[in-house]
């Protein structure tokens, strides 16, 4: 009898709910709020130019806003397909359980049906752009697939599922790149460890959120990954993923650019304020969209990231009498 309540007040609720509501719901699956994370797509498009500074005098920046468009809704398909296929789990999640889906706001064929119009999208306006741009936002999407999908559904599977989501991080610098250029590919060197970085956030999420929820049995209904998982290894694949980071970002300064060694006391300053946020209570590391209430690490963020760009156009010859390297043939703004 309790359950048959339960039903008819779900219907009633449900035929409550206006139709604006509805619509906000199927906006929501698709995190416009996340697509702020593009934005890094402009490491690729700075590593263009600062590979070619030619490329500069003619680029069409509306061709790189174009491109930001398709990559925003690629990214909004696979939100959307992580949204449909995650919510029996998010039911056992504290916040999560509140989305759109779980809560019974949206219709699944209707959801199926916004994953496959927002990809076709994205692919059509990434074609638009070039070839391998377009090649990159296919890649970026079956990223998607391939981590939300069984039988593989890689975020299930500990620490490929860090891996797997991360990749998407050089996935963007390859699309920043495509809309420079298409001849070239950028360095494997700074790919890698622009890969590392992105891994030790989502280490770093997965942490908070074990955290958070503060029960193993919880955790593991909630995320498979977590009956493997502990508080300890996630910290010790933290630190593993920072130090692969600093020393494929080593071999891309040493290689291409010396005066780059200027920014790492800067960068492992970032790495320790992220780590320091997420051993907070509730951390805001859970959620990248909460990150940005966290003041201090985005000004921080800006500086490390204005100085690094800075650097790279800059040259320092005695640098390279210090360190003993012979310099890269890529030229320079200005030399110091």
């Amino acid at each position: 009898m309790q359950m048959l309540e339960t039903k008819s007040d779900t219907a009633a609720r449900s035929s409550e709910i206006s139709l604006v509501d509805r619509l906000v719901a199927y906006a929501s699956i698709a995190r416009p709020d996340h697509w702020l994370k593009n934005v890094f797509m402009l490491i690729g498009v700075v590593l263009a130019f600062f590979y070619k500074p030619s490329l500069y005098a003619g680029f069409e920046w509306s061709k790189l806003l174009w491109g930001f468009a398709a990559t925003c809704l690629v990214a909004s398909s696979n939100y959307v397909l992580n949204e449909i296929l995650d919510a029996p789990t998010d039911a056992n999640h504290p916040e999560k359980r509140n989305r759109p889906i779980p809560s019974g706001l949206v219709s699944l064929p209707i959801a199926y049906a916004e994953w496959l119009v927002l990809g076709a999208l994205g692919f059509l306006m990434a074609w638009m752009v070039n070839g391998p741009f377009l090649a990159a936002a296919v890649s970026l999407w079956v990223m998607g697939l391939i981590y939300n999908i069984p039988p593989i559904r890689s975020k299930e599977l500990p620490y490929i599922d860090v891996l797997s989501e991360s990749v998407n991080n050089p996935i963007r610098l390859v699309l920043g790149w495509f809309v420079v250029t298409a001849i070239t590919i950028p360095p494997v060197s700074l790919l890698v460890a622009y890969w590392m970085v992105g891994a030790f956030f989502m280490a770093s999420k997965r942490f908070a959120e074990y955290r958070t929820i503060n029960d193993k049995e919880r955790a593991a209904a909630y995320r498979k990954s977590f009956r493997f998982y502990n508080a300890d290894r996630l910290l010790v694949s933290m630190f593993f993923y920072a130090s692969a980071a600093a020393m494929f970002l080593g071999i891309f300064i040493i290689r291409y650019h010396l005066e780059l060694i200027l920014s790492i006391p800067l960068i492992a300053g970032f790495f320790a304020m992220y780590l320091r946020i997420a051993l907070k209570q509730d951390s805001a590391a859970q959620a990248p969209e909460r990150l940005f209430k966290e003041t201090g690490l985005m000004l921080y963020l800006v500086v490390c990231v204005s100085a690094f760009v800075l650097l790279m156009f800059v040259r320092i010859n005695v640098l390279y009498d210090w360190f003993n390297v012979i310099p890269s043939d890529l030229p320079a703004l200005w030399e110091l």
